[in-house]
């Protein structure tokens, strides 16, 4: 076998392992609402189960990183995809809204297993002047698990129970498996893994459970107050402690000298804000589409996809772009693109046809490829080869921390105006109650200025601060 078919036939396990993951990610979103009638629970908590998913991966995906630098890539891609299935199958069996979160919990490690490894385990399988191609390619499978993700789910709702969707997923891990263990041939572990001890890891954890739990606010405490006060500092606190920790140890889990390349700092910066903003639209469209607008679960999920349609189609456009010129062009261009279509939708109204919104839903896709890309491989560009597991891992990371502060945060907002009007109700209620539907599009207007406002707020960043690429800290 060719070496150039052996790192596509890795390509073909790993790949199937990111749709599978990240169409159980976006399915996620669209059963929040049938989740919120069976167990009449408000946003508020029933937002937890896609947030408890980011919050779990993002507190362990430098850990799990680590580890499969230490016991060999493929076995622990393999065991977190068996982890995943089995997680997704008890969801579905889950009798009560508290089991549901713990199965949520178990399907959520098996994810972090799986992107801590994916990532790095790619980039290893291919020569560095196609970095940028493989870094598309990934992305391509992402979008192909985000189109069909809302696309399927959609029409399963209109037919199945969210719990036989969950319960369907164990079968596309199995074959992932399956696959990993035919297609990527046995590795070694690294000679030279990073080693935290329990002090940092445990930091690193409580520094992102408390920031998410500060933003969410899930007891309703008022924003002024001594709990969220307390919170804050302690979130601070956390960091600061894993940061000392890790600049002391002799193995860090994560270099942090890292920070001294300019690439690494900046995408790292751009990754991070980028997916807090970005995230908005993922968790709030599909609760303004089926309990507001009153589509049907097969449009709601057709206009779901064109955002990964559009980001599949940019995606390797960027990464042949990146290979050529770098990152600033592409990643300027999409975050450019993104605050402008943030902005446009703040001026949803319940009367907004859907049409227009599966055109913003496209070029959302659009900008997040044309971002994304670049910035992925700027971070993987500036990391040693030997440390490619944690690497990738801290790609992933970053990306869900994002994701967990920008999910917590679009709730926070929409549920404190809803609140503050008198409908702190199920989501289901809110298509029966005019008043309600009104009150979430003032809390969607107030979130999409937010996030518009973070978007073009980075860009400015971006094209000011370095990018130039390198392996070595200065």
């Amino acid at each position: 076998m060719t070496q150039h078919n052996a790192r596509w036939r890795a390509f073909s396990a790993i790949a199937l392992t990111y749709v599978t993951i990240v169409f159980a990610s976006t399915m996620s979103f669209l059963v929040l609402t049938s989740i919120s009638d069976e167990f009449q629970v408000t946003l508020a908590t029933v937002s937890w189960v896609v947030i408890i998913e980011s919050l779990i991966v993002a507190a362990f995906l430098l850990p799990l990183g680590n580890l499969g630098d230490r016991l060999g890539r493929r076995r622990v891609l393999a065991g977190g995809m068996a982890l995943f299935g089995f997680g997704s199958a008890i969801t579905g069996l889950a009798p009560t809204f508290a089991l549901v979160i713990v199965a949520r919990i178990v399907t959520s490690v098996g994810n972090a297993l799986v992107q801590s490894i994916g990532t790095g385990l790619l980039v290893a399988s291919f020569p560095p002047e196609e970095r940028g191609l493989a870094m598309g390619a990934q992305t391509t499978a992402v979008s192909v698990g985000s189109a069909t993700g809302p696309f399927l789910t959609g029409l399963l709702l209109d037919v199945l129970s969210w719990r036989v969707i969950f319960a369907l997923l164990a079968i596309p891990s199995a074959i992932a498996v399956l696959l990993v263990l035919a297609l990527i041939p046995p590795d070694e572990p690294a000679t030279s893994s990073r080693r935290s001890g329990a002090a940092a890891v445990l930091l690193s954890v409580a520094a992102i459970t408390l920031l998410t739990v500060t933003i969410n606010n899930p007891f309703d405490w008022p924003w002024g107050s001594w709990p969220i006060a307390t919170g804050a500092l302690l979130t601070l606190g956390f960091g600061a402690g894993y940061v000392r920790t890790e600049l002391a140890s002799p193995t860090p889990m994560l270099d942090l000298r890292l920070f001294e390349i300019g690439a690494f700092r900046t995408a790292t910066l751009v990754r991070w804000i980028g997916f807090t903003a970005a995230t908005a639209m993922t968790l709030l469209l599909p609760i303004l589409l089926l309990s507001v607008l009153k589509l049907s679960g097969g449009l709601t999920g057709l206009i779901i996809s064109t955002l990964a349609i559009g980001m599949g189609l940019s995606a390797q456009i960027a990464g042949r772009v990146y290979d050529r010129v770098g990152p600033r062009v592409p990643t300027l261009l999409g975050l450019g693109l993104q605050g402008i279509v943030f902005l446009a939708l703040s001026f949803v109204t319940v009367d907004t046809r859907w049409g227009w919104l599966m055109l913003a839903a496209f070029l959302q896709g659009l900008a997040m490829g044309a971002w994304n890309v670049p910035n992925s491989s700027a971070m993987l560009g500036a990391t040693p080869p030997d440390s490619f597991g944690v690497g990738g891992a801290f790609t992933n990371v970053t990306r869900t921390v994002g994701n967990v502060v920008g999910q917590a945060l679009a709730a926070a907002i929409v549920v404190a105006v809803l609140r503050n009007q008198g409908f702190d109700i199920p989501l289901g209620e809110i298509e029966d109650t005019p008043a309600a539907a009104a009150s979430f599009i003032d809390g969607w207007r107030l979130a999409f200025w937010v996030v518009s406002g973070l978007t073009f707020g980075l860009a400015v960043l971006a094209a000011r601060l370095g990018w130039a690429e390198t392996s070595e800290p200065t």
